[in-house]
């Protein structure tokens, strides 16, 4: 009985010692719950508060850029604000806040502590802090305008770009026309263009007041566009008829209502938006007066040092502007040499390379009939090519955009300034395609042998393919969705003729290859001839001389493109440093993984993460090689 009672004694106290063993194990383990749950919570609050600062940099930007808004498609939900009868103030004292806000936001992005960070957390706090102060510019220079594409644009008024041109080319092309409410809204807006370009004009007289004046092509170049916009009739001219066409289109209106709205399109293009550009044409011809006759931007007050920022930003380069001219001599002569082996296998021995290419450039086999059936034949081959290639290209791109890509030509009103080709991106709902825009001026500056290429370069696998991919990608902030960095989108593009050429589109088409080859060698001459005019002094036509020399391109195109490179300064850097990047990125991939290496992975980590700084895509290549092996 008594080792009964010990016995039970002892089980007893071994079973009180286990049960407080797990009171204390379910506490250690509520506390360790609590603790994660509070970090988790801690760590959520953390991102919500950094998303707010994404969300904070976005609506900062397109409350004070409203069509550019409607360009992407936004909602007043996306921006903060109604913004659909609006347009923006370029005054020097709006421009300034729009900076100081921008700046002051890259800092707090730059500065926020993120807690548990994902490497997507790392990269999007990195690329917004980039993003937020490229639109912000440099604090040394208070001149120019911020542009949703390429931040800091030099000049407000010149013959590319900018609000005098970019607003109606965006209500023309963006602005939805469907209901009666957004025919206002469009009407509104007309009806606000006499504030908008006398704030343009303020901006003008303030940077002017600081010894910034645009040299005497751009000037030249803007005038030329200015007059040309308000040649016609108002009736006739493309705010009417662009408003008209689309007016047409809505069947729930009565054909009275449709001429009452007409009529009142016609009286704000006539009182109020004429008037207004016939001002500020005033204000450039007085500015043609005082414009410099240097084409390099170091003629400007602290030009130097604007370049170099400029070669950072939109090169995305840490190399001098010496270092990128010689890299631009070295591609020279190697491209030259290429295209020197191909043309001799053709028959063609005699000369320059770039005289030979001027000589096919008069062939007519190569030309398409300057006509209207000319212009429409030549639309419906680069719609072919988007097509082969888009087919071709399938194996080696693992992920397709949703966005589809139309092609149209330049509108006659600013085709003189424009370049080659461009591309304009499709709005956030998929309700306007991407835009791959073809310049129509001279049809001899479009030979057959040319096309493939651009298209290549402007739609896919080129800007319209990256560009769509990355507004594809939803969990990112927007402002990453539409990210501009110059390098990589331009260097992409260009990559991309490489990669059309690597799937077999120019086989037996030598001189389709050597239109390939001469587009690459436009782009190495580009980094001659900026570095040349806005670092080692060249004039105008020492550049132009050159790059005809040297390429053998249609001179109405050497001459638009130099215009070009002197209004933007650096922004020709980008594409050939870019492609060059991307290409010693894929050759360190191949070497590193051997046999592991997968071309269709390798471009799903360029695009899906976005367009970046190259320091960051160097990044995440490494990142990708570390985790294959």
């Amino acid at each position: 009985m008594k080792l009964t009672l010990i016995t039970c004694a002892v089980i007893s106290a071994l079973a009180l010692t286990a049960c407080n063993d797990n009171n204390s194990a379910t506490t250690v383990e509520k506390n360790n719950v609590q603790a994660i749950a509070s970090s988790a919570d801690t760590a959520a609050q953390s991102q919500k508060t950094i998303n707010a600062l994404y969300l904070q940099a976005s609506q900062t930007i397109f409350k004070k850029r409203a069509l550019e808004a409607t360009m992407y498609g936004l909602t007043s939900k996306d921006v903060g604000k109604e913004f659909n009868e609006q347009l923006a103030d370029f005054s020097p004292e709006n421009e300034a806040k729009l900076r100081q806000l921008l700046t002051k936001i890259s800092r707090e992005i730059s500065g926020y502590n993120l807690l548990e960070a994902t490497s997507t957390d790392i990269d999007n706090q990195q690329v917004m802090t980039g993003i937020t102060q490229y639109f912000a510019g440099h604090k040394d220079f208070t001149i120019g305008y911020i542009d949703v594409w390429m931040g800091l644009s030099p000049f407000i008024v010149n013959q590319i770009n900018g609000p005098l041109i970019d607003i109606p080319r965006i209500m023309q092309n963006d602005q939805p026309i469907t209901t009666e409410q957004e025919a206002l809204n469009y009407i509104a807006r007309l009806d606000k263009f006499d504030s908008m370009i006398a704030s343009i004009e303020q901006k003008l007289s303030f940077d002017t007041a600081q010894n910034w004046l645009p040299p005497k092509s751009t000037v030249t170049g803007a005038l030329r566009y200015l007059k040309g916009f308000t040649s016609a009739e108002p009736k006739s001219h493309v705010f009417v008829t662009n408003f008209i066409d689309k007016l047409n289109k809505i069947a729930s209106l009565s054909k009275q209502q449709k001429q009452q709205l007409t009529t009142q399109v016609i009286e704000k293009v006539t009182t109020v938006v004429y008037p207004a550009y016939q001002s500020v044409t005033k204000a450039t011809e007085q500015l043609l007066t005082k414009a410099r006759s240097e084409a390099g931007v170091w003629a400007q007050p602290n030009g130097e040092a604007y370049y170099q920022e400029a070669i950072r930003q939109l090169g995305d380069s840490s190399l001098t502007a010496d270092e990128i001219h010689q890299v631009g001599l070295d591609e020279v002569k190697r491209i030259s040499a290429e295209m020197d082996t191909i043309l001799a296998r053709e028959g063609y021995k005699e000369g320059s390379v770039g005289a030979r290419m001027v000589s096919l450039n008069d062939e007519e086999r190569f030309l398409y009939e300057d006509s209207q059936a000319g212009r429409e034949q030549l639309l419906a081959d680069l719609n072919g090519y988007i097509d082969e290639i888009t087919t071709k290209m399938a194996p080696v791109f693992k992920t397709k955009p949703s966005y589809q890509v139309k092609v149209r030509s330049f509108p006659v009103e600013i085709q003189d300034g424009a370049p080659g080709g461009q591309y304009s991106p499709p709005s956030i709902d998929g309700s306007k395609p991407g835009i791959y825009w073809i310049n129509l001026r001279d049809m001899k500056a479009n030979p057959k042998f040319g096309l493939k290429t651009l298209t290549y370069h402007e739609a896919n696998p080129g800007h319209h393919w990256q560009a769509s991919l990355n507004m594809d990608q939803t969990s990112l902030p927007f402002l990453r969705r539409i990210a501009p960095f110059n390098a990589y989108a331009e260097g992409w593009a260009l990559y991309s003729e490489k990669v059309a050429s690597e799937l077999g589109l120019y086989e037996n088409d030598p001189f389709g290859d050597l239109g390939r080859l001469q587009a690459e060698l436009f782009r190495a001459v580009r980094l001659v001839v900026d570095t040349g005019m806005h670092h080692k002094r060249w004039t105008r036509e020492q550049a132009i001389t050159y790059m005809s020399e040297i390429t053998g391109t249609a001179e109405s195109d050497v001459v638009a493109e130099i215009e070009r490179y002197i209004t933007w300064p650096g922004q020709a850097l980008g594409y050939k440093l870019g492609m060059l990047k991307i290409l010693s990125l894929r050759a360190h991939a191949k070497t590193e993984l051997g046999d592991k290496f997968e071309l269709s992975a390798f471009h799903d980590v360029v695009l899906l993460g976005g367009a970046v700084p190259m320091a960051v895509l160097d990044r995440n290549i490494n990142q990708w090689i570390k985790d294959q092996l």
